[in-house]
């Protein structure tokens, strides 16, 4: 193996078999394998999936790799940060920096994913949190099934919303991805379709038969990854078992989105907790929405303060960063918060006491972090060794196939129906689901966008209300 992966040899005490990788024809499955464990990812499985997808990159036999977890629970439920925290409670400033080397290998990897140049499909059947996310929310595929659970925990334990929030968090539609960066709240199943946390949704029932379904593709040696692209998706389409009765509509819609957009449009954490109340005891508040302020404020004053102020900024910031930028910046703030003290109180509180405890945050509320505590998080001082990553210069600002898979966004829906002025409502959705063969779920998601956005002329003509 050449000196630059020397990093990714396997160790003494690393576990054989904590990945499983297998071959069918022209695909190419990697599958986490620690069940009991959630299939947290360590730094031994790391060590073990670069070298295979830099591998599966120079091999003309391998067309596709599918990324997928052991066992019925999850897919991948974080990092293992219990570990991590436990070695700096014990080793102080040597688990500082293992815990600083585990962060570079990890977002090493889920930068290779983010730009990586052959078809990358991510099962995200089961929990998928964390870490997790890194190795799924990348790839240009993102499946989900009726088992998904989506999640960044990551400001109740002291840390933040890391393996490339800043990138895909902002990117977002409205302020969703604020709203799931700093409450930690979980998207079930086809919401996460519908969020655009995944491209596609099926049942966890036929995932065998796709995998066997798309081993038998054979791609044009001059397709681009685009063209190959479209052909899986279309693939992918053969297998749709419609929507879960019980779960077909999506869930941050109407008022509630509404209200999500206006509450978490602020760029303080003070500001964003007084529009919650004013929404939580406004008289004219829907009662659906009432609910939810209240419940979103109790969520947010579990977290930690310092967390929660440099996610808010992380936010703010990650939607201008480029892929590599996200990924070296990423690595400075995780080694801040290796030296604050919440993080280590946080994973102890949480994970490692049974049952979990309160965490005594320091400092302990939101007027005591400074703007000063959290700039510090982001500046990186002259010299300051950065992380060096192993797909230099590929990379982006945008998704770069947003359009062509997954479901319409906001942007896609307004262009229509400013491009579109001779349509009425039930046309305009039906040209839309009809521009996407009828896909699972873009009749739902489009319903919503206008139903939300939209508006009629004195004709029944739709308009865009801004």
């Amino acid at each position: 193996m050449p000196d630059a992966y020397a990093e990714f040899k396997e160790q003494p005490g690393d576990d054989p078999d904590d990945v499983l990788f297998n071959t069918l024809y022209g695909v190419r499955t990697i599958q986490l394998n620690r069940p009991k464990k959630y299939n947290a990812l360590n730094s031994s499985m790391i060590r073990k999936i670069i070298p295979r997808l830099k591998e599966y990159q120079k091999s003309a036999l391998a067309s596709v790799i599918i990324i997928g977890g052991a066992g019925p629970k999850a897919f991948c439920a974080g990092g293992d940060v219990s570990h991590l925290a436990n070695d700096i409670a014990t080793n102080g400033d040597t688990g500082r920096s293992a815990s600083k080397n585990y962060f570079g290998l990890e977002y090493k990897l889920d930068h290779l994913i983010a730009t990586y140049p052959k078809p990358y499909i991510a099962y995200l059947d089961g929990i998928t949190m964390g870490g997790g996310v890194g190795l799924s929310v990348h790839a240009p595929i993102r499946i989900a099934t009726e088992n998904t659970v989506f999640a960044m925990p990551e400001t109740g334990i002291g840390f933040f919303p890391d393996v490339g929030g800043s990138f895909f968090l902002p990117r977002l539609e409205g302020q969703i991805g604020t709203y799931l960066a700093l409450t930690s709240s979980t998207l079930r199943g086809v919401q996460a379709l519908y969020a655009g946390i995944a491209t596609h949704y099926i049942d966890s029932s036929v995932l065998s038969n796709l995998t066997a379904r798309l081993s038998e593709l054979v791609f044009k040696d001059y397709s681009d990854l685009r063209s190959r692209l479209l052909i899986i998706d279309r693939t992918i389409e053969e297998f749709n078992t419609g929507l879960p009765s019980n779960d077909s509509k999506p869930q941050l819609a109407g008022n509630l989105r509404i209200a999500i957009d206006h509450c978490f449009q602020y760029d303080t954490v003070e500001a964003i907790i007084s529009a919650l109340e004013k929404e939580r005891d406004g008289a004219a508040t829907p009662a659906q929405v009432k609910e939810w302020a209240g419940q979103t404020l109790e969520q947010l004053a579990e977290k930690s303060p310092t967390s929660l102020k440099v996610t808010l900024r992380q936010m703010r910031v990650g939607g201008t960063w480029n892929t590599s930028e996200t990924f070296r910046r990423e690595y400075h703030i995780a080694a801040q918060f290796m030296q604050h003290p919440d993080f280590v109180t946080g994973v102890s509180a949480r994970l490692l006491h049974k049952p979990p405890t309160k965490p005594q945050w320091q400092p302990p509320d939101l007027k005591s972090v400074t703007n000063e505590d959290v700039e510090s998080f982001f500046k990186i001082e002259e010299g300051e060794e950065g992380l060096r990553l192993l797909s230099e210069g590929q990379d982006y600002e945008r998704y770069p196939f947003l359009r062509e898979l997954g479901l319409p966004r906001e942007e896609h829906v307004e262009e229509m129906v400013k491009s579109r002025r001779e349509l009425e409502r039930k046309g305009l959705v039906d040209v839309m689901v009809e521009a996407k063969d009828g896909k699972i779920g873009v009749r739902e998601k489009v319903e919503e966008v206008v139903g939300r956005r939209c508006g009629e002329d004195g004709e029944g003509k739709i308009v865009w209300r801004g």
